[in-house]
């Protein structure tokens, strides 16, 4: 929210009280707190008729201070609250200073009132000065901001899935979770965190609607402002963008390791088309007769009656047999993903039991909230009390014992405010905070019954701590090359807020896809972390497109299920580090300046960059980092190798897109192309790109946690492949040269050109 007319004066109606004194400090253990007056304190009688500003520090990780800006502190607890942990570790306190780690939060003395943060050196990284906090009385209510300065070529990431430019600064944006479409401001993943390559992040700890002005209240700083009287706040010191995320996962929660299956072909029925079991079997017979190799058939809304979503009830006239049917898909070795969300319709079944039994959310007068938008006279399940959360969850248990292995979590933004909760949660904290608790019973669900490591949801909306329940999808994006480019922007968006996996509708959601269109958004979506054809009103099978979009296709299945020993690699990252799957370029090559603004290529995983192309006749232009990189996809008419740092500008047919390996690489390369789990470690193929001088490993997982390790020694002309695992088939290639190895062959010596 924006409460100035320009510089120097405020908005109509509007005051601001800002510290202008320091007044006094106390220090605790692990904590120090500071009163500052709003104005001069030059005698006694200044400090009647005045207010005072708490500001309390204290340190709930290494390299992270917390910040709580009071005014009132009468103000009446309110939840929910989110789920933040840490161990404080290293913590030393002053008079007017705390440390924690390598970060320092400190207080100037006297009327030059600042609060500044530096790093371990003494660099000031950031910081609160002249009328940054406020404490602001207005027409709409109350509110504190605080304003945190911007360095010179400082830029801001995050603050959830944005689908605009990937640079926030000079962006107004409101973390409030809204229904809207790839196309528009609104987002439906809400996440009030930022990262910048300033050195630092920031996560604003309000579960309800915090407003933020990147560079544009003040162009030279960041503001962010909460109602109320309170407003909390902690700056992460990285130093880099990839450290942030670390840290700022390891605060919030890690991303689950999604099971192996999952990174596969998925393909749904769409959502407004005609479908039953013919059709089901039909495409997916089509599927397998062109060798295109699905892992995942999810089934959209139809699957239940109209105007009964949810009952979580098959429809008998177009599925006479749910149990044989997901019998018989399984017996194909296909895995069922089915559509739901948290809304109960009022012809639904379950609307009088969810009535009777206090399980639906309440207006203040005690009548069930409901309305006519999506479904006629829907309410809402009420999961902030637990016996409707066991409710929910036994109607998705009932689903799983009948052979269901995954749901689309659809919805989870339209949230009311003036309702009741049934824990006493306000109304506006809850908004953005549904989501989590509904993903959270629905991945839960699926954890107990299938077990560690073997749980998926594609969710729509999400907040803080909503990455410990992937996968996420981007949402209604349309069938454009325009919308296909505002997609990735979205997911790199949330992939800088800690987000460790992310998909989109391949084709787009809206409309039926050129088949140029189609074609190109194959390929991105293959080299996404998850991979899903979906459509509105159309069906996305291939051959509704053209022969050609079949063997686009199978071409790119068969790529990333090759490529899956990396893939899951990466993968297993994102579960123990937080680092996204899909990272982008400023996160991986944070000291690189021409990587800040990229926002139409990314890495996946540490080492292969990827292009993808938004044009019909093929032209990409984009930009390769320091190094000679290797092309793993040879185009017509293009180097093989490419020596950055330096734009590139050239044209790809439909079965081929800039992929990339960075050099120094070792590229394990799997023996499948029909399945995306298998044993990545059986005939496992090591590429090795510009091996450079010194030792490099690569774990090559295997099923239930067996790995192998390779290691890649290089000294002059000769290079040592060592392997510490399994006794199974493995190969080497270097260039075009490939050696093959015996299974009890535990190393190898080769010698450059």
């Amino acid at each position: 929210m924006k409460f100035t007319d320009g510089y120097w004066r405020k908005r109509a109606g509007v005051t601001v009280l800002h510290p202008a004194h320091l007044q006094d400090t106390a220090t605790g253990p692990d904590s120090l707190t500071a009163w500052a007056a709003t104005r001069p304190i030059t005698h006694r009688g200044d400090t009647l008729n005045s207010a005072l500003i708490t500001v309390e520090c204290t340190a709930p990780a290494p390299d992270v201070i917390r910040v709580t800006v009071s005014h009132f502190q009468g103000e009446r607890s309110k939840s929910p609250n989110f789920a933040i942990s840490g161990e404080p570790g290293d913590v030393s306190v002053g008079p007017r200073s705390i440390t924690s780690g390598s970060l320092t939060a400190r207080f100037s003395d006297g009327d030059n009132w600042a609060l500044d943060f530096l790093d371990a050196d003494g660099r000031r990284l950031t910081g609160s000065g002249w009328k940054g906090m406020g404490i602001v009385s207005s027409p709409d209510g109350d509110y504190i901001h605080e304003q945190l300065d911007l360095g010179v070529g400082h830029v801001v990431y995050g603050l959830g899935e944005r689908f605009g430019p990937l640079i926030k600064n000079g962006q107004t944006v409101d973390v409030w979770q809204e229904d809207g479409g790839t196309s528009s401001e609104q987002a439906y993943k809400n996440v009030p965190f930022y990262i910048t390559n300033g050195g630092y992040g920031v996560l604003v700890d309000h579960p309800g609607k915090v407003s933020f002005e990147v560079a544009s209240e003040m162009v030279t700083r960041t503001q962010f402002s909460v109602a109320g009287q309170q407003l909390s706040y902690l700056v992460i010191h990285g130093p880099t963008p990839a450290d942030i995320i670390r840290k700022y996962t390891a605060l919030t929660g890690r991303p689950a390791l999604p099971p192996a299956w999952s990174f596969g072909l998925w393909l749904t029925t769409s959502f407004t088309t005609d479908y039953d079991e013919e059709t089901v079997n039909k495409f997916v017979g089509g599927m397998a007769d062109r060798d295109l190799p699905l892992s995942v058939f999810h089934f959209d809304c139809f699957w239940m009656r109209e105007f009964n979503w949810c009952d979580f009830e098959w429809d008998p006239r177009v599925f006479p047999d749910p149990p044989g049917m997901l019998k018989r898909l399984a017996d194909r070795g296909l895995r069922t993903c089915l559509w739901i969300n948290p809304y109960i319709a009022q012809r639904s079944p379950l609307f009088a039991e969810g009535r009777d039994n206090g399980y639906l959310v309440l207006r203040p007068n005690g009548d069930v909230f409901q309305w006519d938008l999506w479904q006629a006279g829907m309410a809402l399940v009420d999961f902030t009390n637990p016996s409707a959360r066991e409710w929910y969850a036994g109607k998705l248990r009932a689903l799983v014992e009948m052979g269901v292995d995954a749901f689309k979590s659809d919805f989870g933004e339209r949230v009311p405010t003036d309702v009741v909760w049934h824990d006493g949660s306000d109304p506006e904290r809850m908004h953005n905070y549904y989501t989590q608790l509904y993903n959270e019973v629905v991945f839960e669900v699926l954890r107990e019954a299938k077990g560690e490591g073997e749980a998926v949801l594609f969710a729509r909306s999400a907040t803080v701590g909503g990455q410990q329940f992937p996968v996420h999808w981007g949402g209604d994006n349309s069938s454009t090359y325009e919308s296909m480019a505002e997609s990735l922007r979205g997911g790199l968006s949330l992939m800088s807020s800690g987000f460790g996996f992310w998909s989109h509708d391949i084709g787009g959601f809206e409309g039926m896809p050129d088949p140029a269109v189609f074609k190109r958004w194959v390929a991105f979506g293959l080299l996404s972390s998850h991979s899903r054809l979906h459509g509105s009103s159309s069906y996305r099978v291939p051959w509704l497109f053209d022969e050609e979009a079949v063997d686009v296709l199978r071409s790119f299945t068969h790529l990333k299920y090759r490529l899956m020993p990396y893939i899951y690699g990466a993968a297993r990252e994102a579960h123990l580090t937080g680092l996204p799957v899909m990272r982008p370029m400023p996160v991986a090559f944070p000291h690189d300046p021409a990587a800040t603004y990229l926002d139409r290529q990314y890495m996946l995983g540490p080492d292969l960059l990827v292009a993808p192309v938004f044009t019909a006749g093929g032209e990409v232009s984009y930009y390769v980092p320091e190094g000679r990189w290797t092309r793993y996809l040879p185009a017509a008419g293009t180097a093989a190798t490419i020596e950055g740092p330096r734009w590139v500008t050239e044209t790809h047919g439909f079965a081929t897109a800039p992929l990339l390996v960075r050099p120094g690489t070792v590229l394990p390369v799997g023996s499948r192309h029909d399945r995306p789990d298998y044993d990545y470690r059986d005939g496992v193929t090591l590429h090795l790109f510009e091996p450079a001088e010194g030792r490099t490993a690569v774990v090559v997982p295997g099923p239930t946690g067996a790995d192998t390790v390779f290691t890649v020694s290089r000294s002059g002309t000769d290079i040592v492949v060592g392997r510490m695992g399994d006794a199974l088939p493995w190969r080497v290639r270097i260039g075009s040269d490939v050696t093959e190895l015996a299974a009890d062959q535990d190393s190898c010596t080769l010698t450059l050109g």
